[in-house]
């Protein structure tokens, strides 16, 4: 990993990457954060792996983070009796809520989602396996849904269902994510993953339950609702991160509409003080290839250059035939990007968005030394992690440390751009700020951080501990902490 990286790599675990070796591997490629994917899998495998992820990280000596991806209300279709059908333009085709689900046949087909029926009218468009399957609604006739089929294909077992533009009535948390969120609370986990939400009333929702369960993990909104699309500044407020999820997003909104969005969601995310994660198909022929694609590598880097805190692979750890190479080929992709000339973000002197605490008032500030003075690095006493939240918000070459005694924020702050966890002790007083500053440059120097003569920009709270306390901020030279 030797060059410091400012981009957040993500990476789904599966049979592909979940041994101690292959997640060994992953970790020294450079993975930030894991993916648990409750789509698939028990809660003991889940468990497992989140054991597993904690042993390869404290091998390697990083934090690691986890993030809980919940399934959501994933509209499917049932089996068929052949195990597959094939649609051809003009057929007739019926979509079943009456019909068992393991009942399939040329005809029709079940469905997981029995209010679907009440969510359609003639005219509408469905779109299943991922879009590659067009239909248009003719009729719907009690619990039938007739239609015919614009573009045909190969339709397999549980194959997904969307409706073009939205609009679909089902809950963002179903009974078994509710379940899993109990799971990935009792698990640890730094982040849960809401799958499907409509708006800001979703995700309280969901925090809810989590702080229900004891658990103070970060809430990840995914983007994949035309509606969340409508209401993403309340999605944006209620949650501590959102994913692009480019996949279901393309197929309700339509694939020439998702670049525009995700350029939407990266330049309004600052205003909010939200990280955010772009995913889906990024390097998706390293499901089968050993390097990627020209195209591939362009959309990195532009997720890269657009600000993005945060890259997902898929598919390509969680069961791709090279998920090591797949992160090898991200990093370096970041690490070319990166070397681009860099501005201050527009929000760190822009009036419209003034800070609204002291601390985010410190970070800007620090941000702003940055960009006048040759700083080596940033290094931020933190508690819950906001500082250093507040600081990745803005554009900079110079890492952040965010210097913590707590695993939780730790584990929090993998997510965010340009910052690295360093953990410290926590048995300083209210008035150790003096020894807390010598403890944490003496931690540089000997991790090479910062040689003595570099200038570093220290953040902290006096008094010493309490969370959100940030309230000052100085210059040092490295050596110059021991002389006084």
């Amino acid at each position: 990993m030797g060059v410091f990286r400012r981009t957040k790599i993500v990476a789904t675990l599966g049979p592909a990457s979940e041994s101690p070796k292959v997640l060994d591997r992953l970790i020294r490629a450079g993975v930030n954060v894991v993916r648990l994917n409750f789509s698939h899998g028990t809660a003991d495998e889940h468990r497992k792996r989140a054991e597993n992820v904690r042993a390869a990280a404290k091998k390697n000596g990083v934090y690691v983070g986890i993030l809980a991806d919940m399934q959501g209300p994933k509209i499917r279709c049932g089996k068929f009796k052949k195990g597959k059908t094939m649609l051809t333009p003009g057929q007739h085709f019926i979509v079943d809520g009456a019909l068992g689900l393991n009942d399939g046949t040329d005809e029709r087909v079940g469905i997981t989602y029995k209010e679907l029926v009440g969510d359609v009218e003639p005219g509408a468009r469905l779109l299943l396996n991922d879009g590659l399957i067009v239909m248009d609604v003719v009729e719907v006739k009690g619990q039938e849904i007739h239609c015919t089929v614009v573009i045909g294909g190969e339709l397999s077992n549980n194959k997904g269902i969307n409706r073009a533009g939205g609009g679909l009535s089902a809950a963002a948390l179903t009974d078994k994510d509710k379940e899993d969120i109990k799971t990935a609370c009792a698990i640890g986990v730094d982040y849960i993953a809401i799958s499907f939400p409509r708006d800001g009333a979703d995700m309280d929702y969901a925090r809810s339950l989590v702080r229900a369960e004891g658990s103070n993990a970060g809430l990840v909104a995914k983007v994949e609702r035309a509606e969340a699309v409508l209401n993403l500044d309340s999605i944006l407020e209620a949650s501590d991160a959102v994913m692009v999820a480019r996949g279901d997003l393309g197929v309700e909104i339509g694939d020439a509409s998702v670049p525009p969005v995700q350029k939407r969601i990266l330049r309004e995310a600052p205003k909010h003080n939200t990280p955010v994660i772009v995913a889906t198909q990024m390097m998706e022929s390293m499901c089968n290839n050993p390097i990627p694609t020209r195209a591939e590598v362009n959309d990195v880097a532009n997720a890269v250059l657009d600000g993005t805190d945060a890259i997902m692979l898929s598919g390509e750890t969680a069961a791709g035939k090279y998920p090591v190479e797949a992160v090898e080929a991200m990093h370096r992709t970041c690490i070319e990007t990166e070397k681009q000339p860099v501005m201050p973000s527009p929000s760190t002197r822009d009036p419209r968005y003034p800070p609204q605490s002291v601390d985010e008032c410190i970070a800007r500030q620090a941000m702003e030394v940055t960009h006048a003075m040759p700083i080596k690095a940033i290094a931020a006493f933190t508690q819950s992690g906001n500082t250093v939240l507040f600081m990745s918000r803005h554009v900079s070459r110079v890492p952040i440390y965010a210097l913590t005694p707590l695993q939780s924020t730790a584990g929090r702050v993998t997510l965010f751009r340009n910052v690295i966890p360093k953990p410290i002790s926590g048995d300083y007083g209210p008035s150790d700020a003096q020894r807390a500053t010598k403890d944490a440059i003496a931690v540089m120097l000997y991790d090479k951080l910062v040689e003595p003569d570099d200038l570093v920009v220290m953040t902290l709270g006096t008094p010493m501990g309490a969370a959100g306390a940030t309230n000052t901020m100085k210059i040092v030279h490295a050596s110059s902490v021991f002389e006084a």
